[in-house]
Formats: structure tokens, C-alpha cells, sequence
């Protein structure tokens, strides 16, 4: 059912948030994954793939805004569309 055709191109840099300067959301409106060192990881909110990071919310820790804490994890990151 995917046509490869309409898939726009992913982004170097991306952000699941709305209100960040990277997140486009033509490319949220198709299923992404991300692998990091080969491992498929579900958890990202954020990639950079020429930088090699990719950032996940902390688990219970909280800026003063109320948002979850972005941990950094560097390595080989890799975007596709499933």
C-alpha cells in the first residue's frame, strides 16, 4: 500500500516535538523507525544522523517546564520509513 513515490525525503535532523525548528510533519504522517548501532529503538524523540545522536525522554526526570529531561546517546543512527 506504501508508495514509495509520495514519501517525502527524511531529514539529516528531526524532532517529534511540534514546537521545535526540526520537526517537519509531512514525514509524521508516515511510520519512521530509527535504528542507533543497529538496534532498532522505538523511544526517539530526536535524531541527528551527520552528528551520530539521537535523544530519548529520561524516565521520571523533569525540566521546570514540566517536559522530560532529553538524554543524549551517540552512535550510528539510521532513519527509514517502515
Amino acid at each position: 500500500m506504501n508508495d514509495t513515490n509520495s514519501l517525502p525525503p527524511l531529514p539529516d535532523h528531526l524532532s517529534t516535538n511540534p514546537r521545535s525548528p526540526h520537526h517537519v510533519a509531512e514525514v509524521f504522517e508516515h511510520e519512521i523507525g530509527i535504528r542507533l548501532n543497529n538496534k532498532e529503538r522505538f523511544d526517539v524523540d530526536e535524531y541527528c544522523i551527520s552528528e551520530g545522536w539521537v535523544k530519548v525522554a529520561s524516565p521520571k526526570a523533569l525540566d521546570r517546564r514540566g517536559q522530560p529531561l532529553m538524554i543524549k546517546i551517540k552512535g550510528t543512527v539510521e532513519a527509514f520509513y517502515r
